[in-house]
């Protein structure tokens, strides 16, 4: 899919004009039929950036789908999760646009400013470029979330009085909150893509503790989740998920591994391994490995003797 020029949408208003939709009833949260969307666009990719979040839930979308630097994953997935000023490309033939169905929720910031889930909804993972495939739902689990976005649209479509605001700040913090639940289980359930994950970071840590190590000196939660192309949030509850260790606790494993190796092949001291290692102080080193192994370093080189 060909970069092309980005189409920025600053309002939900903007946003209904540009799709063919009537003015909507709030100026900060639309809830939108999939049916009645007119997009101008046709077979040709365009890329889109929203200044607001955008939530659907899709049935029958054969759709070629970019988001950030990566495609999305939407062979199985009916739900799609975009936070704002994040580039949001697509492609799709027109006629497909006709067959699909569904629900879209638009919230501007604006909307959530001096309520809980103004802070919060920065913390869901499923919004970022690093999620890159869409939320698979069961039929159960479909139900539940069309009838929360029913229940917005109901508030949505009511006359607006002192409590609306907080109604569907409610239901919009329900529907999140399962969202992550059902994200939580996708770990579980994509068991070939997640080991997939698994033996790239195995490989990774491998090549860096053999290569560049210590020259550079630990590598970072960071740095690994950047060479696995997916966030340091996304990675390290992947990672708790299926082996019920963070990142960071990986990384020690080879850094524990390493120091095995040195002290079972080398007449090194425990503090000159220690500073190869990169410990400034070597009683960091020895518990450290002591945590790791329940043995001292002194204990774990005497059982090779």
């Amino acid at each position: 899919m060909p970069d092309k020029q980005v189409l920025r949408i600053k309002t939900i208003s903007q946003y209904h004009q540009v799709m063919g939709l009537p003015k909507p009833e709030h100026p900060l949260i639309s809830v939108i039929n999939l049916e009645f969307i007119k997009p101008w666009y046709g077979n040709e990719p365009v890329s889109l950036v929203f200044d607001f979040y955008s939530i659907s839930m899709k049935r029958d979308f054969n759709a070629k789908i970019k988001y950030g630097q990566q495609e999305y994953d939407f062979d199985e997935g009916v739900m799609f999760f975009i936070s704002p000023c994040q580039v949001f490309g697509i492609a799709v033939n027109k006629e497909e646009l006709l067959k699909r169905s569904g629900w879209l929720l638009l919230v501007h910031p604006d909307f959530l400013w001096n309520t809980q889930l103004a802070k919060a909804i920065k913390q869901y993972e499923y919004f970022s470029y690093s999620v890159h495939e869409a939320l698979f739902l069961s039929d159960k689990e479909e139900t539940m979330i069309t009838g929360i976005m029913r229940n917005i649209e109901q508030e949505y479509h009511s006359n607006i009085d002192h409590f609306s605001q907080d109604v569907m700040i409610a239901q919009l913090k329900l529907l999140l909150t399962y969202a992550e639940r059902f994200y939580h289980r996708q770990f579980i359930t994509r068991k070939i893509t997640n080991h997939k994950i698994l033996n790239r970071l195995e490989e990774i840590l491998t090549k860096y503790f053999n290569d560049d190590f210590p020259q550079k000196g630990l590598p970072t939660v960071q740095w690994v989740a950047d060479k696995l192309n997916i966030s340091p949030n996304y990675l390290s509850e992947l990672l708790k998920v299926l082996t019920g260790q963070s990142t960071q606790q990986h990384i020690h494993d080879k850094l524990i591994d390493k120091a095995k190796e040195k002290l079972s092949t080398t007449d090194l001291s425990v503090s000159e391994i220690a500073y190869e290692l990169g410990f400034e102080h070597p009683q960091s080193f020895s518990k450290l490995f002591k945590t790791k192994t329940n043995l001292s370093p002194l204990a774990f080189r005497q059982s090779f003797n």
